[in-house]
């Protein structure tokens, strides 16, 4: 039995059905790694020992009957920004190179103690999650697994090339400006954001705190739900987490889609936007019409502004967020006993922060500093609310927003790492979403000439990720190219 074929929730009743067990399925996973890692890239640590052990643990409670656990013996790759107890938590930054949080995050505790889940190690990412690419990364880039010579979208890259190759099932990954959308895209997967505040932030070395949500990455929407189930829910522990009923996202996902409504904005098709990308999201539109759906023009006035409001906010909550990195309160500090403070922080904090995360650093001290905080940062939140206020009146006259993830297929390695405005141009379609606070799904809707895969968005009103999974989950199995992946693994085999 190949794990490699099966989607999560199949893999979930295999286990509870003992048809195989826990520890042939790690082990499997461990192998595919190994296959393929040298090729993609998409961890930065493995968790192998521990991982093994878990998984005989787990074997003996299924053999006494004795299981629990909606993730049951199922492993997941989680994001280097997401702490876990005492795994190698360094935010794809070599400041906390060898960092070993103490305590679990609330998604962690809920996914891989509650639910026992296993987690197979930490993936790659951007450092702290700055970037579009996860060329960033202080440990080396990812790799497209459908092209080695292009990027697999970031911040969450890792999390999307180890799902999308088939190293393993699930993933977890966060979304600040796009950070699950744009990999999911890129990679020809299933990323969700939820709604900000659906999901416990507790835990998640934050970049941007009004903008971070942690969320799955997956290979199918099915699975996406599961997940979004077993993380959603008020914290006490994080004070921006709401106490709002969470729905059991796995039930009604075949409902018909008839009586729904949904937006077209023109703004998400205009200049930039790839042939074969309008090609494929028209066509996964044509389907929803076909499904029932009644689709309606709509317009969002204020996206032309969505990327200097986005950078403004994130660049300014980065340099605040950032400033605990000093190697004094985390980091490994830079050591010279002739040295004042201000020489060992601005020596530790230039020489193990990359050149993305210090320019950010920079722009957001710069956009706070006296005479230009209400010149930018506040100017930049005036128009936040106006954006929120577009996607609002949207919804008043449709169910949901569709429109293409990301404007073009992935990028070359290399081609943008250079030009930091053309790559954060590059987020026009999936910041807005941030801004506003809204939910939001990424399924592959098909494929370039290149065999580069193509993301079609599904955006939601505020915690209504009930509705844009449903969607979601008609066209996928309308589509049916969900369960193709890259031949990587069997090839290098």
């Amino acid at each position: 039995m190949k794990i490699i074929d099966f989607m999560a929730y199949e893999l979930i009743e295999k286990i509870n059905n003992k048809e195989i067990k826990v520890i042939d399925i790690l082990q499997q996973t461990y192998e595919n790694i190994e296959a393929s890692e040298d090729l993609i890239h998409s961890f930065i640590s493995l968790s192998k020992e521990e991982a093994l052990e878990k998984a005989r643990i787990l074997d003996k409670k299924l053999d006494n009957g004795k299981q629990s656990g909606k993730l049951f013996g199922l492993p997941i790759a989680i994001k280097d920004l997401i702490c876990v107890k005492n795994n190698l938590t360094t935010c794809g930054s070599k400041i906390l190179e060898g960092y070993k949080p103490p305590y679990n995050a609330t998604v962690s505790d809920r996914i891989l103690e509650k639910e026992n889940a296993i987690c197979v190690g930490r993936t790659n990412m951007d450092e702290f999650a700055m970037g579009s690419s996860t060329e960033n990364s202080s440990y080396g880039p990812s790799y497209n697994p459908w092209d080695f010579n292009r990027v697999p979208g970031g911040s969450s890259g890792g999390s999307a090339t180890c799902v999308a190759s088939g190293q393993t099932i699930i993933s977890l990954g966060t979304d600040t400006g796009g950070s699950i959308r744009c990999p999911a895209s890129y990679c020809g997967v299933t990323g969700l954001k939820p709604t900000y505040g659906r999901v416990s932030r507790y835990g998640l070395i934050s970049y941007a705190n009004s903008l971070d949500v942690i969320g799955p990455i997956s290979r199918c929407v099915k699975d996406a739900a599961l997940l979004l189930k077993i993380m959603a829910g008020k914290d006490p522990l994080d004070s921006t987490s709401y106490d709002i009923k969470v729905d059991n996202y796995t039930n009604d996902l075949d409902k018909p889609i008839e009586k729904k409504v949904l937006g077209v904005p023109k703004e998400f098709f205009g200049e930039g936007i790839e042939q074969s990308v309008k090609k494929k999201i028209n066509e996964a539109i044509k389907i929803s019409e076909n499904l029932g759906a009644e689709i309606r023009e709509i317009t969002l006035p204020h996206l032309e502004y969505t990327i200097p409001t986005y950078y403004l906010i994130a660049m300014s909550e980065a340099s605040s967020n950032l400033a605990r990195f000093d190697g004094l309160r985390y980091g490994e500090m830079y050591d010279n006993p002739q040295s004042d403070v201000f020489e060992v922080f601005s020596k530790t904090r230039g020489e193990k922060f990359g050149e993305e995360v210090r320019r950010r650093i920079i722009l957001g001290t710069y956009i706070l500093s006296a005479g230009y905080y209400e010149m930018f940062y506040l100017k930049a939140l005036k128009v936040r609310t106006l954006i929120k206020q577009d996607f609002k009146n949207a919804f008043t006259q449709c169910d949901a927003i569709v429109c293409p993830t990301m404007p073009t297929t992935a990028f070359k390695i290399g081609e943008l790492v250079d030009d930091p405005l053309q790559m954060y141009l590059m987020d026009a379609l999936t910041c807005p979403v941030n801004l506003a606070g809204l939910p939001a799904l990424s399924i592959p809707c098909g494929f370039d000439q290149n065999n580069l895969p193509i993301g079609f968005q599904i955006i939601g009103n505020y915690f209504d990720e009930h509705t844009i999974l449903n969607i979601g989950n008609l066209i996928e199995n309308k589509l049916n190219i969900y369960r193709k992946i890259p031949q990587i693994i069997r090839n290098k085999k």
